[in-house]
Formats: C-alpha cells, sequence, structure tokens
C-alpha cells in the first residue's frame, strides 16, 4: 500500500464524514466541536506547512487549505466538493440572483437539491461554456460526491501539494513516460487483472517446429493485461485503481514505481513477501503476429479475501466503470461479480475473457451482469458449452461468420453487448444493434499487443463522458485506439492518448462500414 494513498483514504474519510453534517463551515470552531477524529487531518504536510506560515493552531489552518486546493478541481467537481463540504468557495463572489444561504445550510441533502436545481447557473457564473447534464442527488450521494471528495483528499495528502501560496496538480515528466497533457480529473476506472514482467522476443517470423531460425532481439517489459488497461484508462485521464498481485522483488516493485508515474493508486495493489513476480513471454513478429507463453506460477495472485477487504469492496462498488480479464483465479473474478451486484448504482461492467478457463460455466450465472464482453473469436467462443467451442473455433475450421454465432449465444446467456475484436476491426453485437467496424486507414500491422487493452480503456472513456451505452461513434473511436497501440517498444508505453486516437478516427476507415 502506497503511503500517500493511504493518507489519502484517511483524509477523505474524514471529509465526507464532516460534510454530512455542517461540512467545514465555522472553521477552527467546527472542528474542535465534531466528534470525528480528524486526526490525519491535521497532519496532513500542506495544512502542517499552513499552520507554521501563518503562525495558527492547525485546526484554523484547514478550511483555508482545502478552500485553495479545492479551487483546483474541473469546475464541476469543485462545485460537488463545495456543496458536500459547505466550503463557501462562492460566497466572495455570489451568483446573481442565486440564494447561496440553501447551498451552504446544515443540511447535506438540501445542499444537493440546491446544486441540482442551479447547476447550469452556478457553472455558468465560473465561466464555463459547455454546461454537462445535472448530476441527480441519488448520483450525487452514491458516486459524484465521493469522487470530488476523493480528489480533493488526494490533493491534500501529496506530499507536493503545498508549495508557499500555490497548489500545483501538474506531474513532472519522467524518462520513458509520455506528456499526459490532457489529464482530467473525469471518473473513476477499477481494473482486476495481471501486472507481470513481459518477456518480448521480436522476430522476422514465428518460430515453428522444424522450420527456419527465427532471428530477433529480446527486451524484458512491465506489462500484464491488468496493468496495460490501467495505463491506457489513466492516460485517457480517468482515475484508476489496480487490483492485482506482485511478488516482493526487484520486479515488483519496478511494476509498484511504474504504475504511480502513470498516477495509477496502487493502495490495492498486494505485495507478497518471498515470492517472485511472474514472468510471461511474447513472441512479435514484424507484421505484428503474436504468440505467447502465459505465466504457469499461481502462487503470485490474489485470493477471495482480498476482494473481501473494506477498501477492495468499496473500490469495485463505487467505480464508474471496471475492467476485468480472466487472469486472476476463477474465486476472485466471481468475488467480484458477486460484489458489484451489491452496488446501487452498478459501474460499467467491460469483461476480456483471457485467458480461457477450463470451467467458464461456473461464470454463466453472472453474464447478465456484463455490459460488453471483447475478445477475439477465440477468446468468445471459449466461454462455450465445449461442444459449441469446437463447432465454432477458428482451430476447428469455423468460419468468420461464426462470430456471429458465437455473439448470438453469449448474447442469450444474458451479456449485454458482445464485442469481437481481432486485427483492428470490431464488430459489435446487442440483442437491439450491430454495427461493424473496420480497419482503419492508418492500421499497417496485423495486430498489436496492446490492442485490446486500449479498446477497452477507449470505450469506456466514451461510456464515462456519455453516460449511456456505445453508438457507432464510439465503437468507432475506441477501434481507432487500437489503431493507434501500433509500436515495438514497451507494450504499456504504446498506450494512446485522447488526441492520438482522435487524429486516427479523424481518417476514414479501410472499407465501408456496416449497420
Amino acid at each position: 500500500m502506497a503511503p500517500q494513498d493511504s493518507g489519502a483514504a484517511a483524509v477523505q474519510n474524514i471529509l465526507t464524514r464532516l460534510g454530512k453534517h455542517r461540512g467545514l463551515v465555522g472553521g477552527a470552531a467546527r472542528l474542535r466541536a465534531s466528534v470525528v477524529d480528524i486526526g490525519p487531518l491535521l497532519e496532513v504536510e500542506a495544512v502542517r506547512k499552513r499552520a507554521y506560515r501563518d503562525r495558527v493552531e492547525p485546526e484554523q489552518a484547514v478550511l483555508s487549505v482545502v478552500r485553495d486546493l479545492a479551487r483546483q478541481l474541473p469546475p464541476t467537481e469543485r462545485l460537488i466538493a463545495d456543496a458536500a463540504l459547505a466550503l463557501e468557495l462562492l460566497a466572495e463572489n455570489p451568483p446573481d440572483g442565486v440564494d447561496l444561504g440553501r447551498f451552504y445550510g446544515a443540511d447535506l441533502g438540501k445542499r444537493r437539491e440546491f446544486l441540482t436545481e442551479n447547476w447550469a447557473a452556478l457553472l455558468t457564473h465560473l465561466g464555463v461554456e459547455l454546461i454537462p447534464a445535472a448530476p441527480s442527488v441519488r448520483s450525487l450521494r452514491e458516486k459524484r460526491e465521493h469522487h470530488a471528495v476523493t480528489l480533493l483528499a488526494r490533493l491534500l495528502a501529496s506530499e507536493t501539494s503545498y508549495g508557499g501560496t500555490s497548489y500545483g496538480l501538474a506531474t513532472a515528466t519522467e524518462i520513458g513516460v509520455r506528456q499526459r497533457a490532457s489529464r482530467t480529473a473525469k471518473g473513476v476506472v477499477t481494473v482486476i487483472g495481471d501486472a507481470v514482467i513481459d518477456h518480448i522476443y521480436r522476430t522476422d517470423l514465428m518460430p515453428t517446429v522444424g522450420g527456419p531460425p527465427a532471428r530477433g532481439r529480446f527486451e524484458e517489459r512491465i506489462g500484464g493485461k491488468g496493468l496495460n488497461r490501467a495505463v491506457a484508462a489513466a492516460r485517457l485521464g480517468y482515475q484508476v485503481r489496480l487490483l492485482t498481485a506482485v511478488g516482493d522483488d526487484v520486479y515488483g516493485h519496478r511494476i509498484l514505481h511504474r504504475l504511480r508515474e502513470e498516477k495509477i493508486d496502487t493502495e490495492l495493489v498486494k505485495l507478497l513477501p518471498g515470492l517472485r513476480t511472474p514472468v510471461a513471454a511474447m513472441i512479435i513478429t514484424g507484421t505484428g503476429g503474436i504468440g505467447t507463453i502465459g505465466n504457469i506460477d499461481a502462487a503470485v495472485r490474489l485470493s477471495e479475501n482480498d476482494l473481501n477487504n473494506p477498501a477492495a469492496r468499496e473500490a469495485l462498488i463505487e467505480s464508474d466503470a471496471l475492467l476485468m480479464t480472466f487472469e486472476q483465479p476463477i474465486t476472485v473474478i466471481e468475488q467480484a461479480f458477486r460484489t458489484v451486484r451489491l452496488a446501487q448504482d452498478p459501474p460499467w461492467l467491460l469483461v476480456q475473457p483471457t485467458p480461457s478457463l477450463d470451467r467458464p460455466q461456473y461464470l454463466y450465472e453472472y453474464f447478465g451482469q456484463i455490459d460488453y464482453l471483447i475478445g477475439t473469436r477465440r477468446e468468445l467462443s471459449s466461454l462455450l458449452a465445449p461442444g459449441e467451442r469446437a463447432a465454432t473455433s477458428p482451430t476447428r475450421g469455423g468460419r468468420a461468420g461464426d462470430a456471429e454465432l458465437v455473439a448470438q449465444q453469449l448474447l442469450a446467456m444474458g451479456v449485454d453487448t458482445v464485442c469481437t475484436v481481432e486485427g483492428f476491426e470490431c464488430a459489435a453485437r446487442s440483442a437491439q444493434t450491430e454495427y461493424r467496424i473496420p480497419r482503419p486507414i492508418a492500421a499497417q500491422l496485423d495486430e498489436s499487443p496492446g490492442a485490446r487493452a486500449a479498446f477497452a480503456a477507449a470505450l469506456a472513456s466514451r461510456l464515462l463522458t456519455n453516460e449511456r451505452s456505445a453508438d457507432r461513434d464510439d465503437f468507432a473511436w475506441a477501434t481507432a485506439a487500437m489503431a493507434a497501440t501500433q509500436s515495438f517498444s514497451d507494450v504499456a508505453d504504446a498506450m494512446p492518448l485522447a488526441e492520438e486516437i482522435d487524429r486516427i478516427a479523424r481518417f476514414p476507415a479501410n472499407g465501408t462500414e456496416g449497420n
């Protein structure tokens, strides 16, 4: 657990509890009279430095520090945090015709109602031109407040948040990490999967038994389907939490360092003493053909109990989107489904069924929870019963048309939308619609290792941005994200920024789109 992550969680809990009553109105007097244990809040470095600078008690410094940091949040999150905590940010320059008495009253429920009723007027006052839809009281209570207060708590807990009279959200660009110029706090994405060390062999051809030797070179990189998805979502501007396990070795600490470079929350990364971080092998040809050798060491994995701890349960239930692979044990996957089922407002659930499970039928009861099932024909057909699987498998004489049959069977089992994603193409099918998105014109390779990770993160981005189910444009944008991963460098580092996806999406695709 990263110290900053645990500190932010403690601060977030304190602010949330204070907000349920009068918030921070009243400053030091309010804090001293509160039954909430505010000790961790008073120990925040920014608070202690402000108290030292102004020669006041820490309780007297809290409100000014919190206000300064809240002003750096995006306008929508700033308004929500202002209402949740009664920070009185608008008191110095009140909007015309708006009674702020209700906005900063003692009742949190009434503050929520006021915010939803005056959303457009308040954002206009803050200079926002494109006004998003107003949140409901329910969404504020169940998700939006938690998200805004969490962002504020992370700023408070950050060791670099205090700098004289200014507080910075910007992060330094480090070697090997792309500049994230478009990073904004848009939502919370949780990822369940693996974080491993990839041994990558780049060759001129795929070696075969008795065939000519392949020529190429070897690289050692940080990877894993879970890690790649977490990086992809973080680069699109989301607050990301990764649930995974690594060994307490040099490789494990390298992975943690990389995750923190990408500003991914590592609180739920399980560090296992005395065990080695898993290693996987990948062979990549010059045209993008991929062969893999998966890790067979099951020791470094999450357990069902790891998902039962309060922090993990909260991460699953409170997320805006959950991206999941089948890399973790099936008991963990089942527990994730069961936990999400408890959420009153569950996250968008995007699943890639890889690696294949020996007994996928154990998960059939949860298929109705899956919003988007994303995979190759082989991965999707592996979810069917053995007899059906053999009839539709690409290696058993299956035809391209069989992908539609597989999708129809999975839809009948409860999945909302099936996305057959392969070769930089996408066929998305639901009970109501079918979209066929051909290869973007920018796609020059046959495949890339990070394509489906980028697709899943990009699709989640569109779902969270639009707050509705995906349409053709959303699938086309996610397909463009796959083409943006064409690279012979680090797979995680190939995850694109939004502007890179936009550039590819602007060009017409290779061919004509279907329905």
